[in-house]
């Protein structure tokens, strides 16, 4: 089937000009000339509007178990709202438990998801055991296509790694190609004041942002820059939050180290005082690392603008506010750490463009065109070209809309930036050539996404 998408200004990393794109099968056949006559089984009206690159979330956790529950979109119901907010590919983690093999955890993570997402996907792999098999099992989940991973300076006895795993982890990472992505809090020290302040009473929902001060971001950074400089591994500082750590990243980027780092859209957006809401309405946004003073969304930004943030990802991890958050009632380190986003991203990252703080060009690259290239997926996915899977999306920059969970697709049951009112919106998404959105509603289906097997990060010096 011909699909052609008439009348758009295509937008990509590299600049935006007017251009009709012929969708053939699957895959972008060509981009023609404004008018150029040509007949399609099925034409798209996109005067007015830009056609961009279908939308990359690297990081997302579906049917993540946490804190004796599990969040609460599954791959089917989470690809779908990802669709919905012009996301075509996400990159979710397996979970390696302690005393599993990596192997083991993957082929769980296969049976969760294959035939089941709307959407593309892909893996990443979390490591929370390290030692002889599981490093060598890392050899073998490169050749399977996951070649990035996760692990943790914080969650002491859950995914905790000690500085002396970490480095041997990162040495097998320089030795496959592979990129070691860090969850930069200092832990142990966390684990102290929190213990700290639940003997002083102080329980309530904002006790989770001031027990995990941004300075223990920045030092744990710092920290997995030195072991990564030691090692020569590249590394990938998952949803940078806080400005100190974003110094480190940036001092380490400055020295031509291969160091990238990703934020999410509620650390540019929401903040510590979201978290102090009362009646307990503050649990709604506790997530890991916490949000911050308002100060340091206009550093984040900063970031995005210069490069020392090369991604922006959801961290979408979402549990609902009744039954979920409320385990956590009484003792702020019970509530479950997430926060819904994969339906917004790319609307939320649009209002940085209305707002001036991203060029038009910015926002595709960093939602598209930039975790293509980290996640060796470039140039199939994250590029408007011939040749290009036909991830596609047409979008409304003049259209308005209010943010709220009585209209989202995610099945959570709050939606952490109820009432916000933005300007742009999805108008109608294509997953490899398939309209899977449009004015109609939801047109995909459940199986149609497609395991992606990835290549090595593109950037490497």
């Amino acid at each position: 089937m011909t699909i052609l998408i008439r009348g758009g200004t295509v937008v990509n990393a590299t600049g935006a000009a007017p251009a009709d794109v012929l969708v053939d099968g699957e895959r972008i056949a060509a981009l023609l000339a404004p008018g150029f006559p040509l007949q399609a089984d099925e034409t798209i009206d996109a005067a007015g509007k830009y056609v961009i690159p279908g939308g990359i979330d690297a990081h997302t956790h579906m049917e993540m178990p946490f804190g004796g529950t599990s969040s609460a979109d599954d791959f089917p119901s989470g690809t779908t709202a990802a669709a919905w907010g012009g996301t075509t590919t996400i990159i979710d983690f397996a979970v390696q438990a302690k005393g599993t093999s990596l192997l083991s955890t993957l082929d769980r993570w296969h049976q969760k998801a294959d035939g089941r997402c709307a959407i593309d996907y892909g893996f990443h792999m979390i490591v929370s055991d390290v030692n002889d098999t599981s490093l060598k099992e890392m050899e073998s989940c490169v050749d399977a296509g996951v070649n990035t991973f996760k692990m943790f300076m914080a969650y002491p006895g859950v995914f905790y790694a000690t500085d002396g795993e970490i480095l041997r982890a990162m040495q097998k990472a320089r030795e496959t190609g592979s990129t070691i992505m860090m969850h930069a809090e200092n832990g142990i020290a966390i684990d102290e004041l929190v213990a700290q302040a639940l003997a002083q009473g102080r329980t309530e929902p904002v006790e989770h942002g001031l027990t995990r001060p941004p300075e223990l971001e920045g030092e744990a950074t710092s920290r997995a820059i030195a072991l990564a400089k030691v090692t020569g591994s590249p590394l990938y500082v998952v949803h940078l939050s806080a400005a100190q750590a974003l110094d480190a990243v940036a001092r380490a980027r400055d020295t031509g180290q291969n160091v990238f780092a990703e934020t999410c859209p509620q650390y540019l957006y929401l903040s510590l005082e979201d978290l102090a809401r009362p009646d307990f309405e503050g649990s709604k946004y506790v997530a890991s690392p916490p949000l911050r003073p308002r100060e340091h969304q206009s550093e984040l930004w900063r970031g995005l603008r210069t490069n020392d943030l090369s991604v922006v990802s959801t961290d979408h991890c979402p549990f609902c506010f009744k039954d979920q958050k409320e385990l956590g009632r009484g003792d702020f380190s019970k509530i479950p750490n997430g926060i819904p986003g994969v339906e917004h991203r790319i609307d939320l990252l649009h209002q940085g463009v209305v707002r001036g703080e991203i060029s038009l060009a910015r926002w595709v690259e960093i939602c598209s065109t930039t975790p293509a290239r980290m996640f060796g997926l470039h140039p199939r996915k994250g590029v408007v070209a011939p040749g290009a899977d036909a991830d596609l999306v047409v979008y409304d920059p003049a259209a308005t809309q209010v943010i709220s969970a009585a209209t989202h697709h995610m099945d959570v049951d709050y939606s952490a930036y109820e009432g916000m009112e933005i300007t742009g919106r999805v108008d109608t998404v294509l997953s490899r050539g398939r309209v899977v959105v449009d004015a109609s509603g939801f047109r995909g289906s459940t199986g149609h996404g497609r395991f992606l097997a990835r290549e090595l990060n593109q950037y490497l010096v």
